[in-house]
């Protein structure tokens, strides 16, 4: 798909360049959304309908991964996925993370420190070089919520590998907008409501096979028995076979939304939006005095910076003190100049 044919497709209105905090919902995930809602409404239909897009968004994401939608599992939040893979850790295991690591990937561990697991934090660079034997479990984000800093993944899978690590990948700042694969990687969990561009409530997660033995799917329900409509009632479990039994009861109108917004990113391709979103994320570190950067994510201590912004418009965020603007599919030119036209002030 060619830029002249999404243009036209999202409703941005001039100045969003906060999609680490959200992303904007293309025209197609939107009235999906409002049609399904007005259904609900009136009652004019049952809800499988708005379950058909839990399995077309399940498989999408699994594409958009590299991996078997038999692998990929559905959840609401980044942290309750991590939630049977942390309970599967012995006693006494010791997890590595960046010391910036964004909370959902690591409070799931070390809320089990009465147990003895031990979360270690290091530096985002110092990471490959602590992954030492000793270390049980690798929890990093594929890119850094606060910095924009892009994980060398295979290094990390590489390094996590010679000593038997498990490795456990939050992708939600890196899918949609960061070439990303699975191959090697024993979870990777991601919500879809930053560069996914859906509505808030709907999580992927995957589950190598081998980690989904390990796990027990502690929130098992209805939902994720091998037969879902004959698994209303009692006490007869059969739970589905693969990553489906790890699944939470979805919040239908949030993959009523995702499922039209993760086919059009498929459509564009990532590797288009990727190539887009570093062209003017780089021409905005450029206006500012930066080194190009591979992250869409530009983060930089710029005093004033908040408050010009708000004065003109553009809104953005403020992370570990710093300002944070980033650049998606919808984002333009214009939106980079108009940054940079009121930072100007503050540069010198």
């Amino acid at each position: 798909m060619e830029s002249a044919e999404w243009a036209g497709l999202w409703d941005a209105e001039a100045g969003w360049l906060n999609t680490a905090s959200y992303g904007l919902p293309p025209r197609v995930a939107w009235e999906a959304l409002q049609a399904a809602l007005s259904d609900w409404r009136v009652g004019a239909t049952s809800w499988e309908p708005w379950d058909e897009s839990t399995t077309r968004a399940r498989a999408a994401f699994a594409r958009l991964i590299g991996a078997d939608a038999a692998d990929v599992f559905v959840g609401s939040t980044v942290s309750a996925a991590l939630v049977p893979i942390a309970a599967a850790l012995p006693d006494g295991a010791r997890v590595l993370t960046d010391d910036v690591e964004f909370t959902s990937n690591v409070f799931p561990w070390q809320v089990h420190a009465d147990r003895g697991v031990d979360v270690i934090a290091v530096p985002g660079d110092d990471v490959i070089a602590a992954i030492r034997p000793g270390v049980d479990l690798v929890a990093v984000s594929a890119v850094q919520s606060s910095t924009g800093a892009v994980l060398d993944l295979a290094k990390v899978v590489a390094a996590s590998k010679e000593i038997g690590a498990l490795v456990v990948v939050d992708a939600t700042q890196a899918v949609g907008w960061h070439p990303i694969d699975v191959a090697g990687v024993d979870a990777l969990i991601s919500h879809s409501y930053k560069w996914l561009m859906s509505p808030r409530g709907a999580t992927f997660g995957y589950l190598s096979p081998r980690l989904q033995e390990r796990c027990r799917p502690g929130a098992a329900g209805w939902y994720a028995a091998r037969d879902v409509h004959g698994s209303y009632y009692g006490t007869a479990m059969d739970l589905a076979p693969g990553a489906r039994r790890f699944d939470q009861s979805p919040a239908w109108f949030s993959f009523v939304g995702a499922a039209p917004a993760l086919e059009l990113i498929e459509q564009i391709g990532v590797s288009t939006i990727n190539r887009h979103n570093l062209a003017l994320a780089n021409e905005f570190r450029d206006g500012l005095g930066l080194a190009p950067s591979n992250s869409a994510i530009v983060s930089t201590s710029l005093p004033g910076a908040e408050e010009a912004f708000a004065a003109a418009g553009i809104r953005a965020a403020v992370r570990g003190g710093k300002l944070r603007a980033s650049f998606h599919i919808y984002s333009t030119q214009d939106d980079v100049h108009r940054a940079l036209d009121a930072l100007k002030p503050l540069l010198h």
